[in-house]
């Protein structure tokens, strides 16, 4: 293989010397040339594949919306651009855009592909007018509006093609648009001379191609480009183009490997097409040179057998629509999706959805304040686009059936943080079998039932001095935004409703609330006394971490003194609410004022040296992500080592739609549907033996969710709950009662037995079971305005963590 350039062109000394390469484009390549070219085919293959090293394969789903089809440019293998015709318009109006657009969004897209010819306002007197007439000097100012118009209009992020750009370019075009990009297409200057495919072509000199891919990360634009194989270039030529594409920057998203094909109508129609095989070596060569974490894409629509093109190592299929042609291409009809899955798994690989801008550049120093909150709406945990429409707490059908024939991994070993993570990233045929095998762990340590406890929910106050960015629920002067009156329950209705839920059968009653500037410790425990006093049998499973550690504070108390009085007074248990994550660097960002992931295990190792029992919860599908989630559930099961005090592990997949958090765009909009399953599913499977019950929640996932998280590793659905407004107030449908009859007959359905609980998973007894079918409706609650409590704030509000620290 050592001078295997394409037949009747120049050998690759020739190449870099007589064509023009500089002497430091000689120096670098020579070695790595000498390398890749003399290494046999199938070994370039296998070390791509190597390096490529991960499962998922991605594709952007997205519509191409041909702004104009004049160019200054004439490339002679081109079917895109044309000189003006008659009767034709010059430009794309903004209304033919948008309807392309939201029949895209329509159509499960989240990319607008804007391509579009390259200044032809510079060569046309049509363009220069039609501009004029549209109140713009240039194509990129039309370019702009039309691009801001999409995004606002139908969330679909703005990807733009509009070639050789100046400083002053990427800043305008910045603020409405995820990402841009230019192909390089080749670094050989010979191509462009008389004779050559560029000639005729300003801007497709390499320098000012090579000038633009600078710029571009001047501008901290996300940047894709690539090459184009075929056209006349050397092997040597293509590889020069290669490392000048890895070293312009880390602006580099995405580097497309494209094929020439000979389109009718074009200069070129009867040029030879380069074979499979010299497309397969240079997608190699790019794995190789670009390296394992550069995204390497082929389009799947210029190639028969394009299953092949995944032996090279891309990981990346391009941008493929359920709407449009390939404008670029229009004799290239896209694959079929399925057919696109079809190949990618018959490589043993997943496919899945991505946005125009890659998960790496998800970030503020990449992407524009105006178009990352529509970014942030359209991510998954990954970076990667959401999969379905399904969000926690809407009343949607489920997006798919967990499957009841996969073959479940194998996850007897214990879990390391690294093991965790892969599971979390699992898709299609591998996380069917992540649930089957939390489903097998489920039934053979917990048996076929369902538990549940009856209990009553009592939000006591809906004023908070603390602002999670995640809350909806906490009112009061002090808040962002008021929706609704802030109240404070007074002791006497908190009893009645005790006293109202003993008589319905309940075993438990569960009270968390906002803190009140003026709660101390001896709130919380006047609380638990007038309870206990009203009603000795019930279990009072009250006040979470935060909770806890201000009333402690406020009276001066360390945790193992407070915690003890309350459980003298009555307290039975605590829930493991204010978990959030057990991520400080998350922490940092949604509950910066609140408790810190070691105050929230402080509380909980200090209950449990009290002999008081509790809970362990995840709130997720915000600003966290994977690597977090793994975190969290290392931290549980590390605490559950040494205190042994937690009864369950509760997901609660975040809520967004009134959450202050998302309504801000700072936030993604709850989990996915896969991702909330593979929660409760990874939670099974990690935190065995130490924890042994996973809960669901039926208020954040409705029956469809409830019904597939009991085969995916669930075998409790937490309380009947009677009221319920915290997850209401952040917009969920579900609630505020599911009674035991209804609980029952959802878990039956599913071919499970229920059981009635109590807290800490004895059988309820029979006296309490029979009490709590047939019940009464529940008497209407009594809210009282906070201010008829006549409570006065202190002087100073004591704050833990960040807030103390700052």
């Amino acid at each position: 293989m050592n001078d295997r350039g394409s037949a009747g062109r120049p050998g690759r000394h020739d190449a870099l010397i007589g064509y023009g390469a500089t002497l430091a484009h000689a120096r670098r390549l020579f070695p790595v040339a000498a390398e890749l070219l003399d290494t046999p085919l199938e070994e370039l293959l296998a070390e791509a594949r190597r390096l490529r090293g991960r499962r998922l394969i991605t594709f952007s789903p997205k519509v191409f919306i041909p702004l104009t089809k004049l160019c200054r440019d004439v490339c002679h293998y081109c079917t895109f651009a044309h000189p003006p015709r008659r009767g034709e318009r010059a430009y794309m109006s903004i209304d033919e855009a948008l309807e392309i657009a939201r029949a895209g969004a329509a159509a499960g897209c989240r990319e607008a592909l804007f391509t579009l010819g390259d200044k032809p306002e510079l060569r046309y007197r049509v363009a220069r007018d039609e501009l004029a007439a549209l109140g713009c000097e240039t194509t990129l100012e039309y370019l702009a509006r039309a691009a801001k118009a999409v995004l606002d209009e139908t969330g679909l992020l703005p990807h733009l093609n509009p070639g050789v750009l100046t400083t002053e370019d990427f800043a305008a075009l910045r603020p409405v648009s995820a990402s841009m990009g230019i192909m390089l297409e080749t670094t050989s200057d010979r191509l462009s001379v008389r004779g050559g495919p560029h000639f005729g072509s300003p801007d497709k000199v390499p320098a000012a191609r090579l000038e633009t891919l600078r710029l571009a990360g001047d501008a901290r634009v996300p940047f894709t480009t690539g090459i184009l194989i075929g056209i006349g270039e050397t092997r040597e030529e293509r590889l020069d183009a290669l490392l000048a594409i890895r070293d312009a920057g880390p602006q580099i998203q995405e580097v497309i490997v494209q094929n020439f094909r000979a389109w009718p109508g074009t200069k070129m129609a009867d040029a030879p097409e380069p074979p499979l095989e010299e497309h397969l070596w240079t997608i190699a060569a790019a794995r190789i040179v670009l390296g394992a974490e550069a995204h390497v894409q082929a389009p799947p629509n210029l190639t028969d057998d394009f299953a092949r093109l995944l032996d090279a190592g891309i990981d990346d299929w391009g941008g493929v629509s359920p709407v449009t042609i390939d404008h670029v291409n229009p004799h290239a009809a896209w694959p079929a999706l399925d057919a696109l899955r079809d190949a990618t798994r018959s490589r043993g690989l997943e496919l899945a959805p991505r946005l125009a801008v890659y998960p790496e550049w998800i970030d503020a120093a990449w992407i524009d304040p105006n178009v990352m909150p529509s970014v942030l709406r359209a991510s998954d945990s990954l970076g990667l686009a959401r999969e379905d429409t399904w969000h926690p707490g809407e009343s949607r059908a489920a997006p798919f059936a967990v499957a009841r024939d996969a073959l479940p991994i194998d996850s007897r070993d214990e879990l390391g943080e690294d093991e965790i993570l892969r599971l979390f990233r699992a898709r299609g045929d591998e996380r069917q079998r992540v649930f089957a095998a939390a489903d097998r762990l489920r039934r053979e340590v917990c048996g076929d039932e369902v538990s549940y406890v009856v209990t009553r929910n009592i939000q006591y106050t809906n004023v908070c001095y603390f602002r999670c960015g995640f809350c909806a629920f906490s009112k009061g002067r002090l808040a962002a935004n008021l929706r609704g009156a802030p109240y404070l329950v007074p002791h006497e209705e908190i009893v009645r409703r005790v006293e109202e839920a003993w008589e319905r059968g309940a075993t438990e009653v569960c009270l968390q609330g906002g803190i009140h500037p003026a709660f101390t410790g001896d709130y919380y425990l006047s609380v638990v006394r007038a309870i206990k006093e009203a009603v000795p049998k019930i279990h009072v499973h009250a006040f979470s971490a935060l909770e806890v550690w201000q009333g402690a504070a406020t009276l001066g108390l360390e945790l193992d003194e407070y915690l003890p009085l309350l459980r003298d007074e009555g307290l039975s248990s605590l829930p493991g609410t204010a978990a959030e994550i057990l991520d400080d660097e998350v922490r940092r960002i949604i509950c910066p004022d609140k408790i810190t992931t070691g105050q929230w295990l402080q509380v909980h190792d200090a209950a449990h040296r009290a002999g008081l029992r509790s809970n362990v919860t995840i709130m997720f599908g915000h600003v966290e992500g994977p690597r977090s989630w793994a975190r969290h559930l290392l931290r549980a099961r590390e605490q559950q080592r040494r205190s042994g005090g937690f009864t369950e592990f509760v997901p609660l997949p975040f809520i967004h739609m009134e959450a202050p958090i998302a309504l801000k765009g700072a936030a993604r909009t709850g989990p996915t549907f896969g991702e909330t399953l593979l929660v409760h599913a990874v939670a099974r499977l990690a935190l065995h033996p130490e924890i042994t019950n996973i809960q669901a929640s039926w208020v954040k996932l409705g029956p469809d969710g409830v019904a597939a998280a009991l085969s995916a590793g669930v075998n409790d659905l937490g309380g009947t709950l009677m009221n319920e407004s915290i997850s209401r107030a952040a917009g969920a449908e579900f609630g505020q009662e599911m009674p035991p009859e209804a609980m029952e007959a959802l878990i039956r359905a599913s071919g499970r037995i229920p059981r009635q609980r109590t807290t800490l998973y004895c059988d309820a007894p029979p006296e309490r079971v029979a009490a709590s079918f047939g019940a009464p409706p529940l008497a209407e609650p009594l809210n009282p305005p906070v201010k008829d409590a006549g409570l006065k704030a202190p002087s100073r509000l004591v704050r833990p963590g960040f807030a103390a620290t700052a």
